[in-house]
């Protein structure tokens, strides 16, 4: 919106009767009125005609408006029903067709400008599925997208509630991807193509250089998001000369399927398995598919959603679901939402499809068994892949459906009703997201003690990040920040410098969207370092024994808070002296128990050269004194 000081003080002064100040408000009113009503409209000589009935009608209703911040939803409040009203009962149906309209005989300077950079054909399916849109459709993406409306002022402006624009503005989307999927393209085009019709139908050069569309901007939200997505089956089609969009960011992908490529390389990533579970504990004839979100890419956080099969009375709909903010789980009952993340109930580790086969090798000799998810290689962000189960071949295996880019939100929203019940089993830090932590105890002999804050989630982990400050008395200090991680002696000199983030392999990072048991796990296995695994106290707990030569690290670990409560250190004493020892880890379930001594710690400038990190294997050097 061009709510500016320059707007507001002609909107100021033209309420206190200044009718030379309303005239200039008119005229720069005009430029925005005709570019909003143009893409509502898709119609130039309609749009012009509309502008001035806006125009005649902000003159005649201008004393009526109360408050100057509020003057361009107020116009474009005018404007939209100016719309509505001209299109009477095809509001809620697609407009005529393509042919029919005279837009794309009246190209502007800033489409002039696109066309060595877009192609044709590119840019004729854009114009073609914007067309085939509801005008309503139309109008919530273009006050949206374009104009940077809040949901709630769009539902002021449209005369309707803020959860009801939410849902409008979802089903646009999923019109519009539907569109141009229709006309062959993948459904990952529709952050360029709302880009580039922006552009297209900018009123100047100036306008078009300043169209961005951001992914952020295509979020609706959780309850909104009701219905299915990404159904059905779509051809992907490449497009001749569509890659970078000027002016905008956002990367189309080919379809290119490097699955099969994986499957040549690694033939025995795809041995099917009977008594191989699916993701969660569920049997693999409960699930119907499973999906693995990496927003940063493979290695980091991932975000996992399983949907359980359909039959043919009732349609497949999502088990469990563990999204950027939280971790829930549907049943007959309702929907609950848990402090712990998804865990295999025969405690095999879960497999992630971007392992590696070096990875997933050791892992299958280790556990005896391997692995039933099909392996997919991707370094990209924001990567989405989608297994189903496929039960052909002996008991089946987990296949690689699709994988794209995603360029939204909505593939990790729930699609449960508004009315089912939910009930939210979380302790008190796990609703907050993130906590504060100590670590206590000895080690051969000497004190250790340490504190630390911990997020729970991937969307609290960007504001309350990791850190840990840990201290062996008369020994060595350990800082560990997002920015590096250094080792200090007794005196404060810096000895060792790691990358931020080092010093939490091997201690739970609940925010990588993995369960702790499957975290220590899976950092063991990055360093070969074998283990085992089992239940106690009545399968509350786990407790998962690594075997780092001669030294055992034994891991207790609370099952339902996922975190770890002690680590326990012990060794034969072959080819050295024994060690011995064990570290307590509490959790404040109350943030305001935490005093100063909480704040993040601060590195001393140092200039040694970082080593490669030392993995999950700090703990070994820790224990042997190798600092």
């Amino acid at each position: 919106m061009q709510n500016s000081r320059d707007y507001i003080e002609l909107v100021e002064k033209a309420r206190l009767g200044d009718k030379e100040c309303l005239n200039r408000l008119a005229e720069l009113a005009r430029g925005p009125l005709n570019q909003y009503v143009l893409r509502l409209t898709l119609d130039r000589d309609v749009a012009q005609d509309i502008v001035q009935e806006v125009v005649l009608e902000m003159f005649r209703l201008f004393g009526k408006l109360k408050n100057t911040e509020r003057f361009w939803s107020w116009l474009y409040g005018i404007a939209f029903n100016k719309v509505r009203s001209h299109y009477g009962v095809k509001w809620r149906h697609k407009t005529v067709a393509l042919s029919g309209t005279a837009f794309e005989n009246h190209a502007t300077a800033a489409d002039d400008a696109l066309a060595e950079m877009v192609g044709r054909e590119f840019k004729q399916i854009v114009l073609k599925s914007m067309h085939e849109l509801e005008p309503r459709h139309r109008a919530v993406l273009t006050m949206r997208c374009y104009d940077q409306m809040a949901y709630s002022e769009i539902a002021r402006i449209m005369g309707s509630s803020e959860f009801a624009v939410r849902s409008l503005f979802y089903r646009a989307k999923k019109a519009l991807a539907g569109k141009l999927s229709a006309h062959g393209l993948g459904k990952s085009s529709l952050l360029a193509a709302l880009i580039l019709f922006g552009k297209m139908t900018a009123t100047s050069e100036a306008s078009a250089a300043g169209i961005s569309v951001t992914a952020s901007a295509l979020k609706v939200g959780a309850a909104a998001s009701v219905a299915a997505v990404m159904t059905g089956k779509t051809a992907v089609i490449s497009v001749a000369a569509v890659g970078l969009i000027a002016g905008g960011s956002a990367v189309m992908t080919s379809g290119m399927d490097a699955a099969n490529r994986a499957a040549k390389e690694h033939p025995d990533r795809q041995t099917a398995l009977s008594h191989v579970p699916a993701p969660g504990g569920a049997t693999a004839v409960d699930a119907a598919e499973c999906w693995y979100f990496f927003p940063e890419g493979p290695s980091e956080p991932v975000m996992i959603r399983l949907t359980s099969s359909g039959s043919s009375n009732a349609p497949s709909r999502c088990r469990s679901l563990q999204n950027a903010h939280a971790n829930y789980r549907r049943d007959r009952n309702g929907v609950c939402m848990t402090n712990h993340r998804m865990f295999n109930d025969d405690l095999s580790v879960m497999r992630l499809p971007t392992d590696n086969h070096e990875f997933d090798a050791f892992l299958s000799e280790v556990e005896g068994r391997p692995d039933s998810v099909e392996y997919i290689p991707n370094t990209d962000r924001g990567l989405l892949v989608i297994c189903r189960f496929d039960g052909r071949q002996g008991g089946g295996t987990w296949r690689v459906h699709r994988h794209l880019t995603a360029l939204e939100e909505q593939y990790f929203q729930v699609d449960w009703p508004e009315s089912a019940k939910t009930i939210d089993n979380r302790d008190p830090m796990h609703k907050r997201g993130w906590t504060y932590f100590t670590i206590e105890g000895r080690l051969n002999g000497r004190d250790v003690a340490g504190k630390g804050r911990m997020p729970f989630v991937y969307h609290t982990s960007r504001r309350f990040t990791p850190w840990l400050k840990l201290r062996i008395a008369g020994g060595p200090t350990i800082i560990d920040t997002p920015r590096q991680a250094c080792v200090y002696d007794k005196t404060g000199t810096p000895i060792a410098a790691y990358p931020g983030g080092s010093f939490f392999k091997g201690l739970g990072r609940p925010w990588m969207g993995l369960h702790t048991i499957d975290t220590i796990r899976r950092d063991a296995a990055e360093q070969r370092v074998s283990f085992e695994s089992e239940y106690v106290q009545d399968k509350t707990k786990a407790q998962i024994v690594l075997d780092c030569g001669r030294l055992e690290i034994t891991y207790l670990i609370d099952l339902d808070r996922d975190i770890i409560e002690t680590i326990a250190f012990s060794s034969s004493g072959c080819g050295g002296a024994d060690i011995e020892g064990e570290l307590t880890l509490t959790c404040l379930e109350d943030s305001g128990q935490a005093g100063g001594e909480f704040t993040a710690p601060r590195h001393e400038t140092s200039t040694r050269r970082r080593q490669p990190p030392p993995g999950l294997l700090w703990l070994t050097k820790l224990a042997e004194g190798g600092w």
